[in-house]
């Protein structure tokens, strides 16, 4: 067809070496470029403005980039049936509509394809993702120069044309709307290298040696089978994370109807929760992995990247979810922040996913009808967050947030909670991730756990 997607990947294709990989090679391939794009390259903290086109799915999985940049998904038809064939379940915009925090439903034919596609357009980056090829002859095209990207809008511009004027209209106003582009010359030496930093750290090779134990017969043996462990590690959490994220993507766009009833908008809200809850945990175990395998990963570390951060609005703004999150255990919170709080130093993104994860580690082992307490308040140079609980029976006996004690070591980072029936963070890689993050993690046994994070 002309003007297809699959003419769009030849384009992208051109003068790129034939692939050699494999399905299940590229698709990694193509998820960790995924990573290496949102994490390293559409990160900043100043207002984000773009758009993106996708198919067969929403590839962006951050909240965050969902969000702020118009987005266009060329979906197949089966995702409609999935609910009402009646009813579309990615419902499409008006033309110009104000499209933060959605995107516009295109329909993708059969002679499209199914392979990913994904195409961002930003002030400040132009990139062009795709896989394609034969089996056994699969390749990742990641495209960052003006011609082949001028090249591929045209194409898609065309396809609009014919098949939905209005939203030919929408994206050329949406790009006239960011004004001229910018293109960095050096864009692409600098995303290859992390692309392979990605790979290596989340794709376990099977020459990797499995984990050693007490026949080991020096550190050497002992430090590669622990960053064997390490790598598999990370490459399992990316493979839960991702598929958690595409699902919450999609039933966030089924809770903008208004026609769903209470009793399913409810349950949409709920695994919506879930989702996002399994997403971060699984996160903090990735950041810890990933922490333990970086040189001089100890608590002498450096801690890069930290910043003013307003603790006392950042606990606000989790009241909400916090409350939710403990709700659904029959849990309660009690919030006291002291009043005219300093600013702590600290990295305030990954900070909220591990406060986040502090709060699931701390209130898993409490039983129904408890409430966890929360005080924030000056400590001379620090300010001090502490987490307890009005339980006693849980302080005092199986407190799995304040000891060590009863659980299995499964790993460099990881423990076993037999009370709790799950895996967590261990308390030296928790201690290690709060380092990271400008603080200082204090637990004690029957007395709930203390951070104390230093004045800015």
């Amino acid at each position: 067809m002309e003007g297809g997607l699959d003419q769009l990947r030849q384009r992208l294709a051109e003068g790129v070496p034939t692939g050699q990989a494999d399905d299940d090679a590229v698709r990694r391939q193509w998820w960790a470029a995924l990573a290496t794009l949102q994490d390293h390259f559409l990160n900043g903290d100043g207002a984000l403005q773009g758009l993106w086109l996708a198919a067969p799915l929403p590839a962006l999985y951050e909240p965050r980039l969902l969000h702020r940049l118009q987005g266009w998904v060329w979906a197949p038809p089966q995702l409609e049936a999935l609910l009402d064939p009646r009813a579309p379940l990615l419902p499409p915009v008006q033309a110009g509509q104000a499209s933060s925090g959605t995107f516009r439903r295109l329909p993708l034919s059969e002679a499209d394809g199914t392979d990913p596609l994904l195409l961002v357009i930003t002030p400040m980056l132009q990139v062009a993702l795709a896989v394609e090829g034969p089996p056994q002859g699969r390749r990742l095209l990641v495209r960052f120069d003006p011609p082949t990207l001028s090249a591929a809008l045209a194409l898609v511009d065309q396809r609009l044309q014919r098949e939905a004027p209005e939203e030919a209209q929408a994206l050329r106003a949406a790009l006239q709307e960011l004004g001229s582009l910018h293109s960095d010359d050096q864009i692409a030496s600098r995303f290859w290298p992390r692309l392979a930093e990605r790979l290596a750290g989340m794709a376990p090779s099977v020459t990797l040696q499995p984990l050693v134990h007490g026949g080991a017969t020096g550190p050497g043996p002992q430090r590669e089978a622990i960053s064997s462990e390490l790598a598999l590690l990370e490459a399992l959490t990316h493979e839960v994370r991702t598929p958690l994220a595409t699902i919450r993507t999609l039933i966030r766009s089924l809770l903008r109807r208004a026609d769903l009833s209470p009793l399913v908008r409810q349950r949409l809200e709920q695994i919506d929760g879930e989702c996002s809850e399994q997403i971060d945990r699984f996160g903090l175990i990735f950041h810890a992995a990933e922490l333990q395998r970086q040189p001089g990963s100890g608590r002498e570390a450096s801690t890069p990247d930290l910043a003013r951060t307003n603790l006392s609005a950042l606990l606000e703004q989790l009241r909400p979810s916090w409350e939710r999150q403990l709700e659904r255990r029959g849990l309660r919170l009690e919030l006291a922040l002291a009043a005219g709080l300093s600013e702590v130093l600290s990295n305030p993104t990954r900070l909220e996913t591990m406060l986040g994860g502090l709060m699931d580690r701390f209130s898993r082992s409490l039983p129904s009808g408890a409430c966890v307490l929360i005080s924030l308040q000056p400590a001379g140079a620090r300010l001090k967050l502490h987490l307890s609980s009005d339980d006693a029976m849980a302080a005092g006996n199986a407190d799995t947030t304040s000891s060590e004690e009863g659980t299995t070591t499964v790993g460099p980072v990881l423990s076993w909670n037999p009370t709790t029936g799950s895996l967590q963070l261990s308390r030296q890689a928790t201690q290690r991730l709060f380092h990271s993050l400008g603080g200082r993690l204090t637990e004690r046994h029957g007395n709930g756990l203390t951070v104390f994070f230093p004045l800015a």
